[in-house]
């Protein structure tokens, strides 16, 4: 091992580091597990690039499952001592158990809504002749596993309303299942069982006896958690018969990074594919004429923008798009015609970013974002402003949702301590009426949510809410937690969360940022923030913690940050580039290595967003900022809790296993560096309520003794 080492220069210094790490533990006394470091070097063109814990990314390894459980004992062993753990768990189970309810749709005439009396792992799909009729149990999905490991994910009812394709995912995976159930008799149909199938929907025909859906090649055994998912194609499927007797209905062999997903117009008349290259966030639109049957032809080629299909109007396709308009707008065009110089502009481009439209009892509700938080407007299909949703204040809305003949839709408004609110929405009155209201155990007055504005590194003005207990005293003591994300075209809104509303009972402030990178203020805000423009989410970050301080809010000793996915990529980049700023840091199930992402799952989606190491004009600025390669031996770094799960088959753990390993040997300081490796669990989606509490204990419990926090919730 010696002499490997010594064969390359360059890892002489870490590989001493972190042999020296299990023989003497660091100030505190963390005798982190020992983790082998490797001699495994990369080429990227000239320049050469250590990878000393490749072999973590073989999830089978028998050396790695040691250092798994090793580290596991490590943090909760860490994480159990003392009494507020339980305090605050209690704390939090006592508020997540409260009533509540997605938003309804109709389909076939009864409401259909999900619904958790609590503290139910998952949420109960059900059905409902009326409004306020009793409701019954359309799914369950609490019944299909003994600990609440497989989720429902998305739920497509025929257009008659008689049938029901819904698709679970087990131990948090992106990989999904679809089956068919009759709704009258709450049986599942015997053949139809459908596996390989990621992202998308289904996309039911008129008639409802059968469904497009995307489905990818089966992987190599024991790699389906880790295989690059390339080559995706369009099959239909037939009510009744099995998955092998599928009709391949579209494919590109040609493009085999290519995205796609169907759809089909309300009337039956087209099937629209929507093909996005991996290294663009841009799609094209192909469209089949259902009636005529023949190939399928191009309606919008050339990757130059974002289109959605929100409906038809006979061959007029209504859709949302950013081209031509950073901020959005609403196009329809002509199917049989679709030439961009004979395109309609429905709803122009204003000020405010259109967050998302939808087409609803002849009317297009548009959801903008003005200052991050959502106004909603209700326009004629002439593009005729026809009502203004008024909501309750400062927050987020979703929802309006339906089918053309509707006329009724629903929405949710929540806030930051304002707990989700379901509304109904009179298309024809535009009056808006209470459908159910939850019941938290808390005093809304007690908190309060401002948002404000500050100055990032290159002087752009950039927003911020910041929530936490009515009368706090800014004198700079205050525990703080800062969350961001800061890509992707993602808006971070205001939005309910138990967790968060414990974390400022325990006495924190709750600050969200809006950085570049996300989509508040329209594509160009989204562009500043990628690529080559990624350090500015970062110098975003740091100005909002910058802004805390000087405002006296807090100050570096009790200061926390928190991200997860690109938001774990956000705070890795972020401890190292400013270590002394934050007292303790929470990444979670982050991008941590940005020269091999590409080659896992999903990660082929996210060179748009990052670019490739492969590029050797993205190389160095990605390895500039890689939170696994810019560690530095010999640096203080922050209390430190990574989060991941083993079954996280969209940003793999290896990420936060070798980003672990490589900070637990570089610190020289007493604050701890642990990781959380969550079992039967995945990127976030589905995780059911009791490991989402047991999660949000653990952080909390993690920042109370990094913060020194005394806990009392009485």
């Amino acid at each position: 091992m010696q002499a490997r080492r010594l064969s390359v220069l360059v890892l002489l210094f870490f590989a001493t580091a972190c042999s020296s790490r299990a023989k003497t533990p660091p100030k505190g006394g963390f005798a982190y597990p020992e983790a082998r470091a490797g001699d495994h070097v990369d080429s990227y063109g000239d320049a050469r690039v250590a990878d000393p814990y490749r072999w973590m990314e073989e999830p089978d390894s028998p050396e790695l499952k040691t250092w798994i459980e090793a580290q596991n004992k490590l943090t909760y062993g860490w994480l159990q001592k003392g009494r507020d753990r339980r305090r605050i768990r209690e704390r939090l189970e006592e508020l997540w158990n409260y009533e509540r309810y997605s938003v309804p749709r109709v389909e076939g005439g009864r409401y259909i809504y999900r619904h958790n009396s609590g503290l139910q792992n998952q949420s109960v799909l059900e059905q409902a002749d009326s409004l306020d009729g009793e409701s019954r149990v359309l799914l369950d999905p609490n019944t299909l596993s003994q600990d609440g490991t497989v989720a429902l994910g998305g739920t497509w009812f025929s257009p008659n309303g008689r049938l029901l394709a819904y698709a679970t995912s087990s131990a948090g995976s992106d990989w999904r299942e679809v089956r068919v159930r009759d709704i009258e008799t709450g049986d599942d149909m015997a053949a139809d069982h459908l596996r390989w199938i990621k992202w998308g929907g289904v996309a039911w025909n008129a008639e409802g006896s059968g469904f497009y859906y995307t489905r990818y090649p089966q992987p190599e055994a024991g790699r389906e958690l880790t295989a690059s998912n390339t080559a995706p194609r369009i099959f239909y499927h037939s009510v009744g018969t099995a998955q092998d007797e599928d009709v391949l209905v579209y494919e590109r062999p040609d493009k085999p990074d290519w995205s796609l997903y169907p759809w089909t117009s309300e009337d039956g008349k087209f099937l629209v594919i929507h093909a996005s290259p991996s290294s663009s966030k841009h799609n094209a639109l192909f469209v089949q004429d259902l009636t005529k049957g023949g190939p399928f032809k191009p309606v919008i080629e050339g990757f130059d923008a974002r289109y959605r299909t929100l409906g038809n109007v006979g061959s007029a396709l209504f859709l949302a798009t950013d081209r031509g308009a950073a901020r959005g707008r609403v196009i329809a065009i002509d199917v049989s015609d679709p030439a961009p110089a004979k395109w309609k502009e429905i709803v122009p481009e204003g000020r405010d970013t259109i967050q998302r439209a939808s087409l609803v009892g002849g009317r297009l509700f548009v959801n903008r974002l003005h200052l991050a938080r959502s106004q909603v407007t209700v326009y004629t299909l002439d593009g005729k402003v026809d009502k203004r949703i008024k909501l309750p204040g400062l927050g987020t809305a979703r929802g309006f949702n339906g089918r053309s003949h509707d006329t009724e839709t629903f929405f949710s408004f929540s806030g930051y301590i304002h707990p989700t609110t379901i509304y109904r929405y009179d298309i024809a009155t535009g009056k808006s009426s209470l459908f159910r209201k939850p019941n938290v155990d808390f005093d809304p007055a007690e908190f309060v949510t401002r948002q404000v504005v500050y100055r990032g590194k290159t002087g752009r003005k950039i927003s911020m809410f910041i929530s936490h207990r009515r009368g706090m005293l800014l004198d700079n003591s205050h525990p703080t937690l800062l969350a961001g994300y800061g890509g992707f075209n993602i808006s971070l809104t205001p939005r309910f969360s138990v967790a968060s509303l414990v974390w400022m009972e325990m006495g924190g402030v709750y600050a969200v940022a809006n950085i570049r990178g996300g989509g508040e203020y329209g594509e160009k805000w989204h562009r500043a923030g990628m690529l080559k423009n990624k350090q500015n989410c970062f110098d975003d970050f740091a100005a909002a913690a910058d802004g805390l301080i000087a405002n006296g809010y807090t100050s570096p000793p009790h200061l926390a940050i928190m991200g997860g996915s690109n938001g774990g990529l956000l705070v890795g980049a972020c401890i190292n580039q400013r270590p002394d700023l934050f007292a303790a840091a929470l990444p979670a199930v982050g991008v941590m290595d940005m020269l091999r992402f590409q080659h896992f799952t999903a990660g082929r989606f996210w060179v748009s967003e990052y670019g490739s190491a492969d590029d050797p004009e993205m190389f160095p600025v990605l390895r500039a900022y890689s939170p696994y390669h810019n560690i530095k031996p010999g640096v203080r770094y922050p209390a430190v809790l990574i989060t991941t799960a083993d079954h996280d088959d969209r940003v793999v753990p290896m990420h936060s296993f070798k980003y672990a390993a490589r900070l637990q040997a570089a610190q020289a300081g007493a604050n701890p560096i642990l990781i959380r490796i969550d079992t039967r669990a995945g990127h976030g989606a589905g995780t059911p309520t009791e490991k989402r509490i047991d999660l949000a204990a653990d952080k909390w419990t993690f920042l109370a003794r990094a913060l020194r926090m005394k806990i009392d919730f009485d």
